[in-house]
């Protein structure tokens, strides 16, 4: 399988002016390239090829003296600016056809975007140097802070700068089938939500960490620092670069999050199965912001992918499955109930459950996996006598009558 490794960059001031050349001729050149298709599709004309795009757009607009910039960067890059047009317009016939979620038309790129992007392919001859610095062709080596080692020999390398003014490289390697872990025996389910982050079929509770709610204050007092601003100024931009900032140590501690998480679980247990929730229509409620400061979709996406790497069974159940009304004891469905209502008994068996670990289980058996269903006890309840029974004793009793 393939993964993304991504790695902070440290241009010196040429090479960000540099990359800032790349990013603008990559954008340039697929506006120009959403120019033409567009142009096409209004006079009812067949969808130029992207070989006849090149050819016009970069060959021949190199020798313009208008164009004449587009050769100070990697002709490899202006090559991946027209891959991208074509798989954004794949995307969206794509989303029509129903093949994958829909999704809106391409869009041109704006100078003002706060996230650019560059591709590199083995073409463009770039190279890892002996001092550990990323080789990039009319860019030079650039410092990088290795932060692990990369499993093979990576196939591209992509430059992001993102909304902080940050640069990653980002690799996409291959993995092969020797990453397996040996097998285990525990297999779990998850209740994903918002009380606490992560609810285990085995009773364990994994804290929400909260790390939005925890930031609001500093990013409130940027934000209306930036508000204050005179738009089009120096300061104005100062300010947009600590909002960035801080929004991106919050994203940064949240996916640290997942992924010591995630791996916790896929490399402690042989199954693992979560519930597929509408994250969509919970982001739609007043809970929207709580929903988005967890990042369930995130989180699944990472045990999916980790589960495939390891060796590991991942199971994805239905979201309309009574998880929370019926009881892991004796399977007995009881209705729906109120999210006030955290512990509740089951008018069959007796047994007092709690209501995120008896989800946790059930999703478990849902999944088919093999888990316990006394996780979910709180504790022995007392199971209602029968009606002939009641108000008998073990031993006769005199009569009292008159």
């Amino acid at each position: 399988m393939q993964l993304r490794y991504s790695f902070r960059l440290y241009p010196s001031a040429g090479q960000r002016s540099a990359l800032a050349r790349a990013f603008g001729c990559a954008r340039v050149v697929y506006n120009d390239a959403l120019r033409a298709r567009e142009t096409a599709r209004s006079e009812g004309l067949p969808f130029p090829k992207t070989g006849d795009l090149s050819k016009s757009l970069i060959t021949e607009a190199k020798r313009r003296p208008e164009r004449a910039w587009l050769g100070e960067v990697s002709a490899v890059v202006l090559q991946q600016s027209l891959r991208d047009v074509d798989t954004a317009y794949r995307n969206f016939f794509d989303g029509l056809k129903g093949k994958r979620p829909r999704m809106g038309t391409p869009r041109y790129k704006s100078r003002k975007d706060t996230r650019q992007s560059v591709r590199f392919t083995a073409n463009a001859r770039w190279s890892i140097t002996t001092g550990r610095k990323l080789r990039l062709p009319k860019i030079g080596d650039i410092k990088v802070k290795w932060s692990r080692t990369l499993p093979s020999l990576p196939s591209t390398v992509t430059v992001v700068k993102d909304s902080a003014c940050r640069y990653f490289a980002s690799f996409v390697v291959e993995t092969g089938p020797e990453e397996v872990l040996p097998k285990v025996v525990p297999e779990l389910g998850i209740d994903l939500g918002l009380g606490h982050f992560a609810v285990l079929s085995d009773g364990t509770k994994v804290d929400s960490p909260r790390f939005l709610r925890r930031a609001e204050k500093r990013l409130k007092k940027a934000q209306r620092n930036l508000s204050r601003k005179e738009k089009g100024s120096r300061n104005r931009n100062k300010a947009r670069l600590k909002v960035a900032r801080a929004h991106a140590k919050v994203t940064d501690a949240r996916r640290e999050f997942h992924h010591q998480l995630s791996t916790r679980l896929i490399r402690e247990n042989q199954a693992v199965a979560v519930e597929d929730l509408a994250v969509k229509g919970l982001a739609r409620t007043r809970l929207a912001k709580s929903v988005h400061d967890a990042g369930w979709s995130a989180f699944v996406t990472m045990l999916e992918y980790k589960a495939a790497r390891y060796g590991r069974t991942f199971v994805k159940i239905g979201r309309f499955e009574p998880t929370s009304q019926v009881c892991s004891r004796c399977g007995v469905k009881d209705g729906p109930k109120p999210l006030s209502v955290r512990v509740w008994t089951c008018g069959a068996c007796g047994t007092v459950l709690d209501r995120d670990i008896n989800a946790a289980v059930n999703v478990a058996k849902a999944a088919g996996l093999a888990v316990p269903a006394c996780g979910a006890q709180v504790r022995p309840g007392l199971v209602p006598a029968p009606r002939s029974e009641t108000g008998t004793h073990p031993t006769p009793q005199p009569s009292t009558a008159r």
